[in-house]
């Protein structure tokens, strides 16, 4: 059955709407949803296993005459604009967290389609302002940006400043603004990117009274803080603080360095991986998806493709591009390339698999049926080469070397939480004529992906640097420890 989306009302929802479609992908992530009683809970709203992202959007163009009195009109700007969307943003989880249902459309014909449940519900609430971006950047020659200053603190007497906002760091909600929602929603452009980043920042917002000139400063911020010993990024410190500000212009510089171009660039290939995964929530949409996957209910193969961060899709789309490159080159009417690939999450592996077939074979009414049984023994396969492995995701595509203008996808979940010697005997046997992973000529690789990756220095500089030398790729480290690894 086809599930029919909103598009968002105004051209800013439709802003967001957009944005997120691209940052938590199209079946995740849906606008204008609503309460049983016909009304609109939110702007938007993001459902992915128990994170619930609350979008509210608002603009208003009070500054657009450049008021005489801005103080008079910062106060009414900021009652309509953040106090009441923080307020209804409040009301929205306690909706969501009571239980009752939510629907597509004000008739109420189409429920929403994620289950949520009221007992495990993360809800992250977030108020989009647009309307100020020009009259905050006129009112200092010191701003850098057009984004509102925020302030975590306990509630208290308002500090009435112009486009300096105040937020209840007991019950938070986060702002972001004309200036910096595309750099949210592109910079941490992953449901794990994104959550993990307000999770950090939620962390700082218990630890300390938390304050910031504008929201990509502390974007800025959580890019440059890597806790290696918890293997994660943080925003201000661990340490016992009262207070922690974080300044202005941190985005315009990181925005500006080399480290954040690499980075950029070594991204490009992960959005392989992204239009995969859109092609097939488009079609599950639709209501076109075959066979018997469940991406509205959670297990999915969809779904643990989902999860995967921004820099581990890069490593995964390096992979497969790699492999389909490197696919044989053969006048052979049937071929066949599958690649093992480990996931971010421990236990969790991908398989993937090519497949070149005569047109005869590709045009027959079993082929995809042919296809996916062999993906199905592929994952069988892999469980039986690595015994500790608790999840395989399969994909299986017409090698793209031989595909021509139209292609497909197969994607299979298979779990083994009830593997026993019977199913084990029954892949031994299914794997008996196609032997995958069974070749001793099977060559292993191991790769390190990060964030950041880091600049290889050339042979000439790399004979002229000491080994206690700092590395000349800006990092600050010694080379021995850097690009000399």
């Amino acid at each position: 059955m086809a599930i029919l989306k909103s598009e968002g009302v105004s051209p800013t929802e439709r802003l967001l709407a957009g944005l997120c479609d691209d940052t938590f992908l199209r079946l995740w992530s849906y606008p204008n949803p609503c309460r049983d009683d016909g009304k609109e809970l939110c702007d938007l709203l993001v459902v992915f296993q128990n994170d619930v992202l609350i979008f509210f959007d608002r603009e208003n163009r009070r500054f657009d005459q450049d008021p005489e009195d801005v103080n008079l009109a910062w106060r009414r700007w900021r009652k309509e604009v953040i106090d009441k969307q923080v307020s209804t943003a409040h009301g929205a989880e306690r909706y969501i967290r009571s239980g009752r249902s939510i629907y597509l459309d004000p008739q109420k014909k189409q429920s929403f389609p994620f289950p949520i449940d009221p007992d495990q519900v993360r809800c992250h609430k977030i108020v989009v302002a647009h309307g100020a971006k020009e009259a905050c950047k006129r009112a200092s020659s010191a701003n850098v940006s057009g984004s509102l200053a925020i302030s975590y603190e306990e509630t208290g007497e308002r500090f009435d400043h112009p486009f300096f906002v105040q937020i209840d760091r007991n019950h938070p909600v986060h702002i972001l603004d004309t200036e910096n929602l595309e750099i949210a929603l592109t910079e941490l452009d992953t449901i794990y990117d994104f959550t993990a980043y307000l999770d950090a920042k939620l962390g700082a917002i218990k630890r300390h009274a938390l304050s910031y000139c504008g929201e990509e400063d502390v974007i800025a911020h959580y890019f440059l803080n890597f806790d290696e010993k918890r293997n994660r990024h943080i925003i201000s410190t661990l340490d016992a603080f009262d207070t922690v500000h974080i300044g202005e212009g941190q985005w315009f510089d990181f925005e500006r360095s080399e480290l954040y171009a690499r980075r950029k660039a070594a991204n490009q290939t992960s959005y392989f991986w992204d239009r995969l995964l859109q092609i097939t929530s488009d079609n599950a949409l639709r209501g076109l998806l075959s066979g018997n996957s469940k991406p509205f209910q959670g297990k999915s193969a969809l779904h643990f493709m989902a999860m995967e961060p921004r820099f581990s899709r890069r490593g995964l789309s390096d992979f497969m591009l790699k492999s389909i490159r490197n696919f044989p080159e053969t006048d052979d009417p049937v071929v066949r390339n599958v690649s093992l690939m480990p996931s971010f999450y421990e236990g969790m592996v991908y398989v993937f698999l090519q497949l070149k077939a005569s047109d005869d074979l590709r045009s027959s009414k079993n082929y995809r049926e042919v296809r996916s049984g062999m993906l199905e023994i592929a994952c069988g396969a892999a469980k039986l080469r690595m015994p500790t492995i608790k999840r395989v995701i399969g994909i299986a595509t017409d090698a793209p070397k031989f595909a021509g203008q139209t292609n497909s996808e197969d994607l299979l979940l298979m779990e083994f939480e009830d593997w026993n010697a019977e199913r084990r005997a029954y892949y031994e046997k299914a794997n008996e004529e196609l032997r995958f992973f069974q070749n001793p000529q099977m060559q292993a690789s191991k790769h390190t992906i990060s964030e950041f990756p880091r600049p290889i220095a050339s042979p000439r500089v790399r004979a002229k640097l000491g080994r206690n030398e700092r590395c000349v790729c800006g990092s600050g480290l010694k080379y021995k420890k850097c690009c000399g690894r």
